[in-house]
């Protein structure tokens, strides 16, 4: 019999593991502030606190050292990853690149389908913004951001982009949330999502420059301030 005649019923929606539970808590936590940059994450207390085996908050501390949330320090332990003016820098600059070439080639690559995605992706994000909820904001403008380099079919950049956000991700609510913004975070998508599903791409290069500009601008202020903690 041929692995083709197997009639497997399809697989819709995979399971949430516990670790999968443990690992959203976490890194929820830290990007909220809840744990703050330079902070040690000590395994007995979290197992206390979640109610969980070490076995799985060793895994979950794994995993957010690969996203560059926290680093293991030798004599110390994981600790939540701090973040220098430099390094952010560095992480704007190659957003800057990778995000404006996904939105020109997205808007080239505009469907009725992709508009419409695109446009409720961008009506969650503004919803996220209106309630004041920093972390569904987040949570909305990475969704909206993953829709934007889907259409660019720019699947590698998205990958490398998802690494360096989650090394800024505390700096990403607050550059989105701040007051010093000429305009507020979901504005500055709003215009980016219109200028692709216009398909226009020189607007999208702008919109997205100047959104990532001012961001910049204020992660900036907030590092070098010793504010983003």
């Amino acid at each position: 019999m041929r692995m083709s005649d197997i009639g497997l019923s399809r697989i819709e929606q995979q399971p949430t593991t516990l670790r999968d539970v443990v690992l959203e808590r976490l890194r929820d936590a830290i990007i909220g502030g809840v744990f703050k940059p330079g902070d040690r994450l000590v395994e007995r207390v979290l197992c206390e606190q979640l109610g969980v085996s070490r076995t799985v908050v060793r895994e979950t501390l794994r995993y957010l050292d690969a996203e560059g949330l926290v680093t293991h320090v030798p004599n110390r332990g994981p600790m939540v990853a701090e973040m220098s003016w430099e390094d952010a820098q560095q992480i704007y600059d190659i957003r800057l690149k990778l995000e404006t070439d996904a939105a020109m080639a997205c808007a080239r690559n505009m469907t009725p389908d992709l508009e419409r995605r695109l446009k409720a992706a961008l009506a969650d994000l503004q919803s996220a913004g209106n309630d004041q909820a920093p972390g569904a904001l987040f949570k909305a403008a990475t969704r909206f951001y993953a829709l934007i380099f889907e259409g660019a079919r720019h699947n590698i950049a998205w990958e490398i982009v998802q690494r360096l956000n989650g090394r800024i991700s505390r700096l990403r609510i607050l550059t989105l949330t701040s007051d010093n913004r000429e305009l507020p975070g979901p504005a500055h998508m709003l215009a980016i999502c219109t200028a692709i599903t216009n398909r226009d791409p020189d607007a999208a290069l702008a919109a997205v420059t100047e959104h990532l500009h001012e961001a910049k601008l204020i992660a900036r202020q907030l590092l070098l301030d010793d504010k983003a903690v």
